[in-house]
This record gives structure tokens, C-alpha cells and sequence, in this order.
């Protein structure tokens, strides 16, 4: 999937007009059967099966809040097929509009900007389920897991359950991570899929509960480990592209330490300083060519790169500095490129400048708990996107080596570093 660019000055995307709100429109039975039957094609192709616990609680006409874990686009197919023919309006990125806002306005989608404080989003989310009468399918990690685990969730997710006010759904799936994982560049792996629906928590259970409580509660149901369980259940992944970009989210050698100059191809993962390979096995095992293994679980790897960023941030020796191309997100007619810059990424926080010294933005460690950033971003290239309510700023880092998830990374850990010390004080 691509997204429409035009090239303009940066000075000159300033001065366009803002996208204007507008509020969610009534999901037809067309759009809803549309989306059913295109769905039905993937679906068929995986084996796809869904188990129900508890929906017989929730009754047709009611709204619910439907909450699901985000591995890949089969996500929104297992959506549309399960919670057919119930009317359903989709949280989603507004990039996601862009160069189509009138599809996605009636295909039920409500634009919000990931991981930046959304008011209109939830006044929204309340006009969907009190007036216009429709469940909200809303994916609470707003991102694509990197190494198959869960991503953090928003702490404000208990408040909206207390505002909406309607029972909550959860959606777990099986497989749909190891069929399309982010890293791999869009190469579909054959592996069978299939989803949970479960009815999770009452509007009396919610109103019981205190935010705490229901935090804890999603937290728990946002656990999981894909890896695990493909090894676990013995899932065979035998396609010879397997480890093809593993180093996006794998980029630091546990062999000699060094970063972005790991290189994933066919079935190996393999560091360009030491030369040291691992393989990626078809049930999801790393096993070094030769010597030790030092993880063989990606997740493991993944969270050992997640301490060494911690260090580098409690040594005070964390700083990236990175040549990008710049892309802005004004409206939803286009994704502007409007040159190039520098971003530097420290304790405290972005500072994007370029445009032949036009841009000048500073984005606060504490204005997210997490950071936007994806791997081959509309086919365009690895991205990390900052920015505010008026604007996002979409960077593309020029030949850096795998940045983006060390980027994420250290975004997370910083923030959790200063809450902590801030609460301590």
C-alpha cells in the first residue's frame, strides 16, 4: 500500500489550512458487507477459525468497545468477519485518510494521531457508541509489534472505559503476527490463523473498578508472545525469506556490541563487524552458526537491546544524530516532502531542524509515553514520525543503518525514566 506525496516548501505547507473535524458518519450494510466479503478471500487462504467465550452476553444492537492485539493488515479482515453484521466504527492513524478520506470516513474509520494527546478522538469515540448507536474496534497498542510481543498501552485506556460506559470485547489472534511479520518487508509466510472473542468486562464491572484496576486488568490481556507460541505449538515457517530484515528490530551484535550493521537475508541473521550468523530456525529459534547462542528467542535479543538503551540513558551516553528526509502531515490530501534535515534524539528529547533552516521543532521526552516509528512506512522507507496536534513531521533516516527501533526504544525508556523520577521527588 502507498500513500499520495507532492514535494513542497516547507513554508509553504504552513500555510495550508488545517484538516477540518468532522464527525464519524454511519457505517452502511454495504460498506459492512464489503468489507466481509473481501475479507473472506484472506480469510479462506489462512484456515481461518474464531472461538467465542461469553458474546453471548452481549446482545446484537448493543455498542461495545472492542479491543484487539495489532500484528499485521489481516487484523481489520478478522474484524470485519467476526463482528459482522454488528455496525463497528475503526480507531485508526490519520495518515490512514490520506488521498482517501471519504472512503475511510464511510467505511466506518475515525482518525486520530498516534501516540499524541487526541481530545477530539474521544469525544468522538462517546458520539459513536451514544448517538450514532456502534461499537468501536480500536487497536489500544497503536502500533505494530516489532519482536512479537505486546507494545505499551496508553494509561488513559481505563478513563475512556469508565467514560463510554459499554461492555468491552477483546480480540486475541493466533498466527497473524508469524504470517506477516513488520520486519519482513511484506513477504507473506504460509501460516494458519485464527482468532478469541471474548466477552471481557460489563458496564457494572467497569463501573466497580477503579482506573488502576482496569488498567491491570488490559495489561494482562496484552500479553503475549508470538514467537512462543509458534514454538510451543510447533508451527512450521519453512519460506527461505524468513529472516529477510530481522535486523531492523535485532540491529545490535550480542557478540561484539556493535549497531546497524546487522544484516538479515534468507535464513540468517549475520553482524557485518564480527561476522558472526545466527539462523532462524522454521519453528522460530536463533542458533549460532558457531560458539554460543547468547538468545535464542527474538524477544529475548529484543529486551536485551531495550537494557543497553536504559544504560546508555542512565550513563547519560545516549544521543542519536540522524541525516533524514522530511515528510509533513498537514491535512488528509497528501504527505508533503518538504526536504531534508538533522534529528538528534537525547535526554531531552527530538529537535528536528532542515528545510534549509526554516524547521526548528522540539518534541519533550514526556510528551509520549511511546514513539511512532514503522518499518518500510507505505513503501517509502523505515520512518519515525514526531510532531503535535497540528502537525507531524514523518523522518526517514538516510543511510543510518537500522535506527528505528533503538528509536522507539529509548523514547519509552526515557519517558518511564522521568516519570520515575519525578514521582520519587
Amino acid at each position: 500500500m502507498k500513500i499520495k506525496t507532492v514535494e513542497m516548501r516547507y513554508e509553504d505547507v504552513l500555510t495550508l489550512p488545517a484538516a477540518v473535524h468532522e464527525k464519524p458518519i454511519r457505517q452502511s450494510i454495504f460498506f459492512r458487507t464489503l468489507l466481509k466479503v473481501l475479507s473472506c478471500i484472506d480469510l479462506m487462504r489462512v484456515g481461518f477459525t474464531c472461538s467465542k467465550i461469553g458474546m453471548e452476553k452481549l446482545s446484537a444492537d448493543e455498542p461495545c468497545l472492542v479491543l484487539m492485539n495489532h500484528s499485521s493488515f489481516i487484523d481489520l479482515e478478522i474484524a470485519s468477519s467476526v463482528l459482522f453484521p454488528r455496525s463497528f466504527h475503526i480507531v485508526c492513524t490519520q495518515d490512514g485518510f490520506v488521498g482517501k478520506k471519504w472512503l475511510m470516513r464511510n467505511l466506518g474509520c475515525i482518525p486520530t494521531k498516534k501516540f499524541i494527546t487526541d481530545v477530539a478522538l474521544v469525544r468522538d469515540m462517546v458520539y459513536t457508541v451514544k448517538e450514532l448507536k456502534s461499537s468501536i474496534l480500536m487497536y489500544p497498542e497503536a502500533s505494530y509489534s516489532f519482536d512479537g510481543t505486546a507494545t505499551p498501552l496508553p494509561e488513559s485506556l481505563g478513563k475512556c472505559l469508565k467514560l463510554l460506559k459499554v461492555p468491552v470485547v477483546m480480540i486475541r489472534t493466533r498466527g497473524a503476527y508469524l504470517r506477516d511479520p513488520l520486519y519482513n518487508g511484506l513477504q507473506i509466510r504460509n501460516v494458519t490463523v485464527s482468532a478469541e472473542m471474548e466477552y471481557l468486562l460489563s458496564p457494572e464491572e467497569i463501573g466497580e473498578k477503579s482506573v488502576e484496576e482496569l488498567n491491570q486488568i488490559l495489561q494482562s490481556q496484552f500479553s503475549f508472545d508470538h514467537f512462543k507460541w509458534q514454538q510451543e505449538n510447533r508451527v512450521c515457517i519453512d519460506e527461505p525469506f524468513r529472516a529477510d530484515g530481522l535486523n531492523r528490530v535485532l540491529y545490535k551484535c550480542p557478540n561484539c556490541g556493535g549497531e546497524g550493521k546487522m544484516l538479515g537475508k534468507g535464513v540468517k541473521i549475520a553482524c557485518g563487524l564480527c561476522k558472526k550468523e545466527y539462523e532462524l530456525t522454521e519453528y522460530g529459534f536463533l542458533k549460532a552458526e558457531e560458539g554460543t547462542t547468547e538468545f535464542s528467542h527474538i524477544p529475548d535479543w529484543y529486551k536485551w537491546e531495550r537494557e543497553c538503551v536504559k544504560k546508555e540513558l542512565t550513563d547519560g551516553t545516549y544521543r542519536m544524530e540522524l541525516p533524514v528526509a522530511i515528510y509533513m502531515l498537514v491535512n488528509t490530501k497528501c504527505a508533503y516532502r518538504v526536504g531534508t534535515g538533522i534529528l538528534s534524539h537525547t535526554k531531552d528529547g527530538f529537535h528536528l531542524t532542515g528545510c534549509d533552516g526554516k524547521l526548528d521543532y522540539r518534541q519533550d521526552p514526556l510528551s509520549s509515553y511511546s514513539l511512532y516509528s514503522d518499518f518500510f512506512w507505505y513503501e517509502i522507507g523505515d520512518v519515525i514520525c514526531i510532531g503535535n496536534d497540528k502537525v507531524q513531521y514523518y523522518c526517514f533516516p538516510q543511510n543510518c543503518g537500522d535506527v528505528v527501533a533503538k528509536a522507539r526504544l529509548a523514547c519509552e525508556e526515557l519517558y518511564k525514566l522521568i516519570r520515575s523520577g519525578a514521582e520519587k521527588k
